[in-house]
């Protein structure tokens, strides 16, 4: 098989500066030549700009890529074609490099950056199950995690769980009151919706107390600060802050029930993490560091012994750092993390996906570090989300209106079970075969709506419109990843080389031109941190191979030569489309 160097950017931009500096004398920067694809209305696959060389080679930029595209066509081997619009010259690229291409079968992979990632993910709170907004927080991270590393970074995948403070007392506290000893063994559920079952019953008793004391004529606001149970709960902090053996020891019990409720929901939706960060251990440190900020003059302390930081120099207000009490605030504990975070791996930068409505929370703790001197404060990057919501509204945990994880995992996967069934082509499908094809599409279906979409907009999910099997959905480049897996079964043993194939039709070319691009997209979705350029790849894949073996037969075509081609095509398209959904978190099937 004949190598080929599919470097041909860089092949592109070599020429355009000898021919610059033949035709005009010209020294360019090979930097600052700009090489786009071609847009689909013209002939062509890469354009050269030419309107940077004007004013330098005294010429229009039309003329300019005349004489470019000749000098091409005359001494280069690559290019057999060109056309000038408006001053972007069109370079036709012989079909002999994309059949030489295709018959490679694969991308090189993205040169290391040498620099070291660590991604903030799920950061879920130990006193609820995981819901539909983590499930995008989940995804997001892991994808954004897949897609760093493809792009040549070292990554660091970490989970800071929220194991401390009020919420996580009001749990406990309703066990303790209502519980009579019960655990995730004997009523066989799980132990993160055990414990979150308490926190919806902590909230429901409160508000009755609340009412009780508004009905003896108590304010709203008296009867909130007065109820009992909150004032049960304040102490239980207070006894926890204090190492009372008897409330960790709660603490730890309850703890460890939603740890493993958790990672059940994490392999279902299958993201992992390399770390784990627990704001119990961090928020110590977080007080440290302010203390170490106070001796430094980087923040004051009030007459009342709270400490505060000022940043009215950078647009903001006095940010409280430490309450009057010693006791911590959110910021205190993020603080102390990210210390911990650098000292533990050095990073370059450090992603924390967060929903939108901490965007402030995270400008204001780079600023803090940036007060703080720390190394760590100009990485600190804050991959903000929007919200994701159902047709039936906002979610609010206190209240037992969240969307469980898993419950939306059981969801896809009946639905997805549904749907196949009704296809009735799973006949010959062992049950173990059945049950993961069932799963890998509710789960592909789900993952694929939800990141499909740019992070920082809003989503309504819809479950029904998720796993269509025709359109931009998981399922629709599931199945074509499946029925090209199924040509290739069929596909005979030739002893002919792809590149002896000399008849590209259009559709071939494009589809090896959208293969091409692969890398680059890789590299844009790193870039500006969206996994949606991915999946909205993957797509444009699928339906171009859609388009082209809507046209032309494969396992059917009488030219050997073309043949070969095509299965090496189809080969390098599946083999692409898996990678890059494997980047989402999506597994494809051999067979649908």
């Amino acid at each position: 098989m004949t190598a080929v160097n599919i470097d041909i950017i860089s092949d592109i931009k070599s020429a355009t500066i000898d021919a610059l500096k033949a035709l005009y004398e010209l020294d360019f920067d090979a930097d600052k030549l700009v090489i786009n694809e071609t847009r689909k209305e013209f002939e062509g696959s890469f354009t050269v700009v030419c309107f940077p060389f004007a004013k330098a080679a005294k010429k229009a930029p039309m003329q300019i890529g005349e004489e470019l595209g000749t000098f091409f066509k005359s001494n280069t081997d690559f290019v057999i074609d060109f056309n000038v619009v408006q001053g972007f010259l069109n370079l036709v690229i012989k079909d002999s490099f994309w059949t030489s291409f295709v018959a490679t079968g694969t991308l090189p992979k993205l040169e290391a950056t040498g620099e070291t990632i660590m991604v903030e993910y799920s950061s879920p709170n130990t006193n609820k199950p995981l819901h539909l907004g983590h499930i995008r927080n989940n995804l997001l991270g892991y994808a954004i995690s897949e897609i760093l590393k493809a792009a040549g970074n070292k990554v660091v995948k970490a989970n800071l769980i929220n194991d401390r403070g009020i919420h996580i007392c009001k749990s406990m506290l309703a066990w303790q009151k209502f519980g009579q000893g019960e655990t995730p063994e004997t009523n066989g559920i799980k132990g993160d919706k055990l414990v979150g079952n308490y926190y919806v019953a902590f909230d429901k008793a409160y508000k009755a107390e609340i009412q009780e004391l508004i009905d003896t004529g108590k304010s709203e606001e008296e009867a909130k600060k007065q109820a009992p149970i909150i004032l049960e709960a304040q102490e239980m902090l207070r006894k926890w802050e204090n190492n009372d053996p008897e409330v960790r020891a709660l603490w730890e019990t309850m703890n460890s029930w939603v740890y493993k409720g958790f990672e059940v929901t994490y392999n279902s939706l299958g993201v992992d993490f390399d770390q784990n960060y627990y704001e119990s251990n961090t928020y110590l440190l977080g007080k440290s560091q302010v203390e170490e900020g106070l001796a430094n003059k980087a923040c004051f302390k009030k007459e009342d012994g709270s400490i505060w930081i000022d940043l009215e120099k950078d647009g903001l207000d006095h940010k409280l750092l430490l309450r009057a009490d010693g006791t911590s605030v959110y910021m205190t504990q993020d603080i102390g993390t990210a210390q911990l975070k650098y000292d533990d791996h050095k990073m370059d930068r450090s992603v924390y996906v967060v929903g939108n409505e901490q965007d402030y929370h995270f400008k204001v703790l780079q600023l803090v570090l940036k007060h703080f001197d720390k190394p760590h404060a100009q990485g600190i990057y804050h991959l903000s989300y929007g919200m994701v919501e159902l047709p039936s509204g906002k979610m609010k945990s206190r209240e037992g209106t969240v969307v469980d994880a898993d419950d939306l995992i059981a969801e896809m996967y009946n639905t997805a079970k549904s749907r196949t069934e009704d296809k009735g082509k799973i006949d010959n499908f062992t049950t173990e075969e059945s049950e993961a094809l069932f799963h890998n599409i509710g789960m592909g279906a789900l993952k694929f709506y939800l990141l499909k979409v740019d992070p920082k907009k809003g989503i309504m999910f819809n479950p029904e419109e998720s796993i269509e099997f025709q359109g931009q959905t998981g399922p629709f480049i599931q199945y074509t990843h499946a029925r090209i897996k199924s040509i290739l079964r069929s596909a005979p043993v030739l002893d002919v080389d792809p590149i002896a194939y000399t008849d590209l039709k259009e559709e071939e070319r494009s589809l090896a031109q959208l293969i091409f691009k692969a890398n680059d997209v890789i590299k844009e979705a790193a870039s500006k941190m969206d996994p949606s350029h991915i999946a909205n790849y993957a797509y444009e894949l699928a339906k171009s191979f859609s388009s082209f073996y809507g046209q032309y037969s494969v396992l059917k075509e009488e030219d050997k030569a073309a043949m070969a081609f095509r299965i090496a095509l189809c080969k390098f398209t599946a083999s692409t489309i898996d990678n890059m959904m494997s980047l989402l978190g999506i597994n494809v099937p051999e067979k649908m």
